[in-house]
C-alpha cells in the first residue's frame, strides 16, 4: 500500500510572513524544511507528501516548488495566488507550466468578511482553476460551513478538498451542527475531505484517541472511503502531538476497514485527486 501525507508545510520562519504564529505557538517559530520531514516519513513508511501553502505570497509558492524539485518525496504543491485578480486566467496559464503545482489555497478562515467566498471576483478565480486542471483546498472553520455550502454550489466543475475537517470544536466535543453541515457538503460529488488537523482542534495537552472517533465516524459515513485522504498537518501538529501519534490515530481507526478502502484513504485518493506521479 502506497501511503501519502496529503497535507504538510515547509517554511523559513519570519515573524512578518508568519504572523499567524502567536506566542502560544512559539515551538513553530523556526524553520521547517524537507530535511526535517524526510526521516519522519521514512519511519512511518510514507512514500510522499503534498506541501501546502502557509502564507499568502507567491514567493512561498515558488519556494515550495523549488523544494519539490530538489526532494523527490514532495509529490505535489498546493500554492497561493491572488484568485481575485482580474487577469487570473493569464496567471493560471503561467502557473500551469509547473507540473508539480497541483492546486491552490486561500486562507479563508482568516477573512473578516463572513461572505468572502461568495464575492464575484473570488468565485470567478476559483471557477477558473478547473480550466487548467488545478484543485482547490478549502481552509475554513466550522462557523463558515453554511456559507461554504453556497460557495460549493457555484463551482461543481472544481475538485475541492476540505482541509482539517473544517475545524470542528473537538476540544468541547461539539459535533451536531458540524455533522449536519458536513453531511450536506458531502452531497456534492466534487468535494473531498482531508483527515488532518484534528489534534490542534482538541484539548492540546489532554486529548485522547477516543475524542476523534465521533468525527471520524461521521466522515466515514458521509464521504466514504472514496473521498477521504489523510494528512499530518506537520509541523503545526507538533503543538499537540508527534508525527507518529497523529498518523497512529487514523491508522488505528481505519484498521478494521478493508485493505482496498485503506489503500484509498491512505494514498490512492490523494494520488488521484492531485494527479501525483508516485
Amino acid at each position: 500500500m502506497i501511503r501519502i501525507d496529503a497535507h504538510q508545510h515547509f517554511w523559513h520562519y519570519h515573524p512578518d510572513t508568519h504572523s499567524w504564529i502567536g506566542e502560544e505557538m512559539s515551538v513553530l517559530k523556526r524553520d521547517f524544511l524537507p530535511t526535517d520531514l524526510e526521516p519522519l516519513l521514512s519511519d512511518a513508511h510514507i512514500a510522499g507528501c503534498v506541501a501546502v501553502q502557509a502564507s499568502t505570497t507567491e514567493e512561498e509558492t515558488h519556494f515550495l516548488l523549488e523544494q519539490a524539485t530538489r526532494y523527490d518525496f514532495i509529490q505535489g504543491v498546493v500554492g497561493w495566488t491572488d484568485l481575485q485578480d482580474y487577469n487570473i486566467r493569464q496567471h493560471l496559464q503561467q502557473w500551469a507550466s509547473y507540473p508539480l503545482l497541483k492546486g491552490f489555497r486561500h486562507v479563508v478562515q482568516s477573512e473578516p468578511d463572513p461572505y468572502f467566498m461568495l464575492q464575484p471576483a473570488f468565485l470567478r478565480g476559483v471557477k477558473a482553476l478547473a480550466e487548467f486542471g488545478f484543485t482547490y483546498d478549502l481552509l475554513i472553520t466550522e462557523q463558515q460551513l453554511p456559507v461554504a455550502l453556497q460557495f460549493i454550489s457555484y463551482i461543481p466543475e472544481v475538485k475541492v478538498v476540505v482541509d482539517h475537517l473544517a475545524k470542528p470544536d473537538i476540544a468541547h466535543k461539539s459535533i451536531a451542527s458540524w455533522q449536519d453541515n458536513m453531511r450536506s457538503l458531502a452531497q456534492y460529488p466534487n468535494v473531498f475531505c482531508k483527515i488532518s488537523g484534528m489534534v490542534t482542534e482538541a484539548d492540546l495537552q489532554h486529548w485522547q484517541p477516543a475524542d476523534f472517533t465521533p468525527y471520524l465516524d461521521t466522515l466515514a459515513e458521509v464521504f466514504g472511503p472514496d473521498r477521504l485522504m489523510t494528512g499530518s498537518d506537520w509541523p503545526v501538529c507538533g503543538l499537540a502531538a508527534s508525527y507518529e501519534q497523529v498518523m497512529q490515530i487514523v491508522t488505528a481507526y481505519f484498521q478494521s476497514f478493508s485493505a482496498e478502502d485503506q489503500s484509498k484513504i491512505f494514498g490512492r485518493n490523494a494520488i488521484a485527486f492531485y494527479k501525483l506521479t508516485v
